[in-house]
């Protein structure tokens, strides 16, 4: 597997593992989250445009996609119920899908961010178990809530 900045002409195959994350979450608890077509092309020629997005590939498919920003989330400012592993400098992680799940994907894309910063901050919604479990086990720790720019909790974790 090797990651790759995204480019406009990845844009159907990225909508593709968005679609199948959103599909995987209906069937496993979490009907929620990433509801009414997030991210949606908008969102992701944003993330292009601003050399933000990266996608996972084997080959010539698209296995993953996932954002990486070095520097202030403004919705990490403020966490409540508990606190920041540190107040270091800090890249995060936000809108991070795989085709297929259980195949390492996700944890190869989250290991090439750490390669790039070892301080990150994440978030997920309470109901995506899946998430949780793939940060635990990528050394992430749970840190309290925050909410996302619309103002829904989401659940905070970092790895330092």
């Amino acid at each position: 597997m090797e990651i790759k900045q995204t480019n406009r002409y990845d844009l159907d195959e990225i909508l593709n593992v968005y679609d199948s994350a959103r599909q995987y979450m209906l069937e496993h608890g979490n009907p929620n989250q990433w509801i009414y077509g997030y991210p949606d092309v908008k969102t992701i020629l944003l993330d292009i445009g601003n050399g933000n997005h990266f996608i996972c590939v084997d080959g010539n498919q698209v296995l993953g996609c996932f954002v990486f920003i070095e520097g202030d989330d403004p919705t990490y400012r403020e966490i409540v119920n508990g606190k920041w592993l540190n107040n270091n400098p800090y890249a995060v992680i936000h809108r991070i899908a795989v085709l297929e799940h259980g195949k390492g994907i996700g944890s190869n894309c989250i290991e090439w961010c750490y390669s790039r910063c070892k301080n990150i901050k994440i978030d997920t919604h309470n109901d995506n178990i899946s998430m949780q479990k793939l940060l635990v086990k990528n050394g992430f720790q749970y840190c309290g809530m925050i909410y996302n720019r619309w103002g829904d909790e989401r659940l905070a974790f970092q790895r330092a």
